[in-house]
């Protein structure tokens, strides 16, 4: 069967969006053009490769598999394509990305808008999430995690310097409670906890002594996914709660916080902005790159 580019093109886009609407919206032609696309595909597989309903639209098994094989080399011929029309003007067009939520530096505002005013052709488009997800498969350019997460055949590039975590709890709390001195005691207290998304467990409060590591089992009587609430939380006095020295550095300047048991807690590798190994990487990603390199400088 002579496969239909344009039509696997169009799929893909499905995929990603969800939605016939916003794949149509994004290639500038009618809803219907879309489906009949998507349909002309599924009869010559003989497969359904999408389900459809007045609401929604999501992959069936044969979509799945289908849209995990094609993302690769969809996002390899784009990222050709612009490489190619680099040649005869500046990096442009949508630039995705998928940033973890506790990524300081890179979200706080001056990098990301130094960047824009710097390329006023690209679009940034930044997903804020800590899933674990096949950033290729999902249509994303680039994303930002800590480098201990990242796969090994990605190529990686430092946002950050060296990071480390940090136990806090409001001066309140702490002179109620009082204060742990080994992280053991962690399990006695009243903690808040994070977790990635709703169906993940709680993240993990590890530490390390004497060049070993390991963790407490806390029992937080508060979790969320929102960073934001956790730290709103702790200032309130509900317990202590676990993360980024980096997210607490200001709330610990003003006294809103404190910091205890840095000991067990050392620094390790920092942020990274990572992408897959390609020959032909696209300007608008080259841009960025470059443009992160010279704000470490």
């Amino acid at each position: 069967m002579m496969a239909d580019l344009n039509a696997l093109s169009v799929f893909t886009l499905v995929a990603q969006e969800r939605s016939f609407r916003a794949a149509a919206d994004r290639l500038g032609v009618t809803r219907s053009a879309v489906s009949q696309s998507i349909g002309r595909l599924e009869a010559a597989l003989g497969l359904a490769l999408v389900r459809r309903t007045t609401r929604s639209v999501s992959l069936t098994e044969a979509g799945e598999r289908l849209n995990a094989a094609l993302a690769p080399a969809i996002a390899d011929i784009q990222a050709a394509v612009e490489g190619t029309g680099d040649l005869a003007g500046r990096p442009r067009g949508q630039l995705r990305l998928a940033v973890s939520s506790i990524a300081e530096r890179f979200l706080a505002g001056p990098l990301l808008a130094g960047f824009a005013a710097a390329y006023p052709d690209v679009q940034i488009d930044v997903t804020v999430t800590d899933e674990e997800f096949d950033i290729v498969a999902e249509g994303f350019d680039a994303g930002v995690r800590l480098g201990e997460v990242i796969e090994q055949d990605m190529i990686a590039v430092p946002v950050s310097g060296e990071q480390r975590q940090t136990v806090v709890a409001s001066p309140a709390y702490f002179e109620r409670a009082g204060t742990p001195l080994h992280p053991r005691e962690l399990a006695q207290h009243r903690c808040i906890g994070w977790r990635p998304a709703p169906k993940r467990a709680p993240y993990r409060w590890e530490f390390t002594q004497e060049g070993r590591d390991f963790a407490v089992a806390v029992a937080p009587e508060i979790t969320t996914n929102d960073m934001a609430l956790m730290i709103k939380l702790a200032v309130a006095g509900a317990g202590i709660t676990f993360g980024m020295e980096e997210t607490f550095r200001p709330l610990v300047a003003r006294g809103e916080l404190v910091p205890v048991l840095d000991a067990y807690c050392p620094p390790f590798a920092g942020f990274y902005l990572y992408y897959p190994n390609r020959r032909n990487l696209a300007p608008k990603l080259r841009a960025l790159i470059d443009h992160l390199r010279q704000s470490r400088d």
